[in-house]
Parts: structure tokens; sequence; C-alpha cells
């Protein structure tokens, strides 16, 4: 089940118990000398998409808490896979790390990939989550989403959507969509939520399908129009549009997450101190107050809850991809 932001607040108050621990627990789990060097963290999107954002509003604390530098490293292509396979392909002595994107569950099954994410890596914390939001460019006639149902009913094929990529949670979640309506759109996929950003607000698709941390900016300015969102209810990043769940879509549900993940057989000390860490940074005011406003929940979740987590979502999708014929060269 996917979890609230309630739920992530509840997430919250353990990790602060845990960060008040820190110190002590981490002299017991027998580090070493780890962190004796700089650290990688492998943003497996562009610079400008959502996973970037959140990186680097956690990046400098991070690297405060275990005192060396944390490189950012943007390895952008193939809704993530290619970053991702130099996550998988680095050695697990805890100095490379990845920021996770949704599509790192569905691209497990779009795709024939060189490794299996539930044995390439270790979840070491469920960042956060948050709403993915269909938006019309202002220039375009839909009003709501009723208006794109029944345009694309009428022409099918005919209206262009964006997403970040082939196979990612917002092209799936489209797909779906589509499936429970009974109508058709024609998908354009971009190599990241950054380009496709620039396209939808310069009025080049008239539809985008995004998580709310690369748009908020540009619907709060009202040069896209929020038509629904993928959270069970309303979202409080995304005033006043209706969840698709309560514009008659069934149970519909498909909220949009990051999370940090290192290699699998990094040793366990060094997994549980990274877990410490990430979860006392997302806890304080600061780095929490930074990420929701661009329209995100912090949950800093406990390594097997991120695990169990990815797990579920890797199933739940490959439901729908399998359905919709979904690969990555289409």
């Amino acid at each position: 089940m996917i979890r609230s932001p309630n739920t992530g607040r509840r997430g919250l108050i353990v990790a602060t118990a845990a960060g008040l621990a820190m110190p002590s627990v981490l002299r017991a789990q027998g580090t070493g000398s780890w962190p004796d060097r700089p650290i990688r963290l492998i943003v497996p999107w562009p610079p400008g998409g959502s996973t970037d954002v959140v990186a680097r509003i956690f990046q400098p604390r991070l690297a405060e808490v275990l005192g060396r530098p944390i490189v950012v490293e943007n390895r952008g292509g193939a809704s993530g896979s290619i970053g991702a396979g130099e996550a998988a392909r680095a050695p697990a002595d805890g100095y490379t790390w990845m920021l996770a994107y949704d599509t790192e569950a569905t691209n497990q099954t779009v795709m024939r990939l060189p490794y299996k994410a539930l044995e390439a890596f270790s979840p070491v914390s469920l960042v956060a989550t948050g709403p993915l939001a269909l938006v019309a460019h202002q220039s375009t006639p839909y009003r709501s989403y009723q208006d794109v149902v029944e345009a694309a009913k009428k022409a099918p094929d005919t209206i262009n959507y964006a997403t970040s990529g082939v196979g990612g949670l917002a092209h799936v979640a489209t797909t779906l969509l589509q499936q429970k309506g009974n109508f058709r759109l024609t998908h354009v996929p971009y190599r990241g939520g950054g380009p496709a950003t620039q396209d939808a607000v310069a009025g080049h698709v008239p539809l985008f399908m995004s998580n709310v941390v690369v748009i908020s900016q540009h619907i709060k300015s009202g040069t896209l129009r929020p038509l629904g969102v993928t959270t069970r209810t309303e979202s409080r990043h995304v005033p006043g549009a209706k969840s698709f769940a309560e514009q008659g879509v069934g149970d519909f549900e498909a909220p949009t997450w990051w999370m940090l993940m290192g290699r699998a057989g990094t040793p366990e000390p060094i997994l549980a101190r990274m877990s410490a860490a990430i979860r006392q940074v997302l806890q304080e005011p600061e780095v929490r107050q930074k990420i929701e406003e661009q329209g995100a929940d912090v949950v800093g979740s406990e390594p097997e809850v991120a695990r169990r987590f990815l797990s579920g979502e890797i199933d739940k999708w490959a439901q729908v991809i399998r359905s919709a014929d979904i690969r990555a060269d289409g």
C-alpha cells in the first residue's frame, strides 16, 4: 500500500529518534575509517529534473553529517537505466550511492537490464513521495480532465502528452488512465523531467504528466493548468486539483517517489551508518521544508520499509506494463 503524507510524518518521528541516538549508534557499529574520501551520489537523470533537485537539497547536509564531500553525478538517459547501470557496476565499498526515481521499479519490466534492482542494490531509505499531476498548457482548451477524455474519444491518438521517458511511472500511470477511461493519447517521451518541462511550458506539447517538483512554480504562475493528481485524494501540493480517483477513475493511485540506494554487498555497518545519516538529515526542519516546498512529502524510512515498498512497486506496475505491451523502444 502506498503511504500517505501522514504516514510519512509518522516515519519522521521514528527518524527523529534515530537521529538523536546516532552518535552512540555509529560508534558501536564499527564502520572503521569510512568514509575517508569523497562519496559519489549518482543521479540517473539530467540536471533540472526532480531527482536532481531533491538530491541537491539534502546533499550539503548529508556531507556535513558524514564528514566528507558528496559529489552529485548526473548520468541521465534511457529513463534512468544508464545511471542505474553505472551504480550497479560500482564496487560495494560504500563510496557510490544512487538516488533512484520511480522509474527504477517500472524499468525492471519495461527493459532488458543487466541487473535486477532488488539484487543489485540495498535500499537505504524511501526519501520522499509525492503526486504526479496531469497538466495542460494555458493555451489549450482543456479546463478539466473530462475535457481531455472527451476530446481524445472524438479523435483518438491526436492529442500529445509528454513524460520524462518511456516506461516511467508517469507513462505507465497515464496508460492505466487510458485503459480505465477507454480513450487514447499519443505519448511523447523526453530524456528527463527538465527537458520535458521546458517544452510543456513553451506550449510545444499540450499535456504533461509529471511529478509536481519540476512544475510547481509553473502551476502557481498559471502557465500550466492542473487537471488531476495521482494520489488517492487531493494533494496539498496542488490545491484545488482533484485526484483521478475522485474524478471517477475507481481506486486509481500512482504517487511518485525517490529512494536512496547503495550497492548490494556493501558492509552492513556502512549501510546502517548511511541510513542513520540520511534519516537524520531528512528530519531537519530546513531540509524537510525545502523538499516539501517543491511538492513532495518527506518519508525518511528504515531500509526494510524501503525494500518492501520497491518490491511492491515492481510487482504492481509490471501488470500494467505487460497488459499494454510497453517497451523501452515504444
